[in-house]
């Protein structure tokens, strides 16, 4: 189990994506020990689950979110989830799914299906100014 005050989660994703929205959404709940980044640069998929297993275990964090469904960050997460049931996965993460993530203090199940749907509820497309187009 993940310290109270510590990280609660991993974040996985590509280049600085995953150092970039952990970086923005601390910086918007006021709560940035919540989440660790891990990157896949410069990693095959071996070292990038040897990436989020260190983060892992160095925190007792069970729950892995991550930017691509299909990406090698949850490729590799999947590899570590079968090995460890306890271990849930979050894909196609947004600054959205983070916040209620990081302003809630589950790790539950349903906190993870609530922080989903809040991400899928906030990608939205805004109508162009009078439905003529961008000016």
């Amino acid at each position: 189990m993940a310290d109270a005050s510590g990280p609660r989660a991993v974040v996985a994703g590509h280049a600085g994506f995953a150092s970039g929205i952990v970086s923005a959404v601390g910086k918007i709940a006021g709560r940035p020990e919540v989440f660790i980044a891990v990157s896949n640069e410069g990693l095959d998929l071996g070292g990038v689950e040897q990436a989020i297993r260190g983060a892992l275990d160095a925190h007792g964090a069970r729950v892995i979110f991550t930017d691509l469904p299909a990406g090698s960050c949850t490729m590799a997460a999947r590899r570590l989830a079968r090995l460890d049931p306890s271990i849930a996965i979050v894909t196609g993460v947004t600054v959205t799914t983070l916040l209620d993530f990081a302003l809630g203090d589950g790790v539950s199940e349903p906190d993870l299906q609530r922080a989903a749907a809040r991400g899928r509820e906030s990608i939205t497309v805004v109508p162009a100014s009078g439905g003529h187009g961008a000016a």
